[in-house]
């Protein structure tokens, strides 16, 4: 099977070099998503929205990718102050309560002081 990309329309991934999300056999990687809404390129201030904003984006292009929330195996995030992380956990356990994939979380700095969580996540097509 052929490795197949996808674009969120995001002008990041033209400017950086990248795609949405890269489909290879029956795996998807999801590149790091922050809380851009890509139609309008804003990004709300509040980390929750941002989160919530995130898992729309993700789960976007996993169904572009032939896939879903259901079918992520791997979760990392990045948030900038660790401390606000557990104010994301009732937008993630929504989405991923019932998947319960593998994940871990870093502290550390995002590309622009706007962003406030970014997500990355890898499935596997059932």
């Amino acid at each position: 099977m052929a490795r197949r990309l996808i674009s969120s329309g995001s002008t990041f991934e033209q400017d950086i070099g990248y795609s949405r999300a890269v489909v290879d056999g029956d795996w998807v990687f999801v590149s790091g998503t922050t809380g851009f809404d890509y139609t309008s390129m804003t990004i709300a201030p509040d980390v929750v929205a941002q989160a919530e904003q995130c898992m729309k984006n993700i789960s976007h292009a996993l169904e572009q990718a032939g896939s879903s929330l259901r079918d992520v195996v791997r979760v990392t995030y990045v948030v900038p102050k660790a401390d606000e992380f557990e104010s994301c956990w009732p937008v993630l356990r929504k989405y991923f309560g019932e998947v319960r994939p593998a994940a871990m979380m870093i502290s550390a700095g995002l590309a622009d002081p706007r962003m406030r969580i970014e997500i990355e996540v890898t499935a596997r097509k059932s």
